[in-house]
């Protein structure tokens, strides 16, 4: 059993994920910590959850996109999306670079301005809404780990 009480190294890679030209990218995504939070969930885990949260935001995206004509306001759900997604690709740079109360404000970007995309395309476009709650769970999930991370660094 693993003695959570001692600190281990720890690193966070999300370079694997995306498609990189070279390996120089996924290197200026890794994270090296003597601190990992006991709740953190092993870096195995990590890429493949992510591979299946963007898919299904990939997918609410898209189905978003062919009912924009149903949904009210489409071009400010739209720009929430977009929004959000800038947070999201900004924040590994931002977390590794131990920057954790900048990181923990895009988290709660990502959240919140998911959590209106999903609520504002809810009714026309109810598989859609649904598709992204899983990643507001996880992105909340992560901002719990990041203010562990806050709080170890003060």
């Amino acid at each position: 059993m693993p003695d959570y009480g001692k600190k281990l190294p720890c690193k966070v890679n999300y370079g694997r994920i995306l498609p990189s030209a070279s390996y120089e990218r996924f290197d200026t995504m890794t994270f090296d910590s003597d601190y990992e939070p006991w709740f953190q969930p092993p870096s195995f885990i990590i890429g493949p959850v992510w591979f299946v949260l963007y898919t299904m935001l990939a997918i609410s995206f898209t189905m978003t996109i062919t009912k924009r004509n149903e949904i009210s306001h489409a071009s400010l759900v739209i720009g929430l999306f977009v929004i959000q997604m800038i947070a999201n690709l900004m924040w590994p740079n931002v977390f590794n670079s131990a920057e954790y109360l900048a990181s923990l404000l895009l988290i709660v970007v990502m959240a919140v301005f998911t959590a209106l995309y999903a609520y504002m395309i809810y009714v026309p476009a109810k598989e859609a809404s649904l598709l992204v709650w899983p990643y507001i769970a996880w992105v909340s999930f992560a901002g719990v780990i990041n203010i562990a991370y806050y709080l170890n660094a003060r």
